[in-house]
């Protein structure tokens, strides 16, 4: 897994599984405590586990506790599918569309 942060935008690539929620985890909240509004992108990432997607879950609900806010951007179908199948897609807000580059 490789991560690049970019101001507000977490950029992550790769395999988002159990072995990587650790890192992707600190460097969320490393972000929110910068941020108020952070962007996780996840266009590169080839799979991704419910473990990992529970970690971006429980992030939005924190930031959310705190008045902050957490967008998944670049979802593909098989991320929203597996949204959709565990319901965190209740709790997480995935971007529409990809953001012009």
């Amino acid at each position: 897994m490789d991560i690049v942060t970019d101001g507000p935008v977490l950029v992550l690539a790769g395999d988002f599984d159990v072995r990587s929620t650790w890192e992707v985890r600190t460097a969320l909240y490393q972000r929110l405590t910068v941020h108020d509004d952070v962007v996780v992108d996840l266009t590169a990432v080839h799979s991704v586990d419910v473990t990992a997607l529970k970690v971006l879950a429980a992030a939005s609900r924190q930031a959310a506790r705190e008045g902050q806010h957490v967008t998944l951007r670049g979802c593909n179908g098989a991320v929203r599918r597996l949204l959709h199948m565990t319901h965190l897609i209740r709790v997480v807000e995935v971007e529409r569309h990809a953001a012009a580059v």
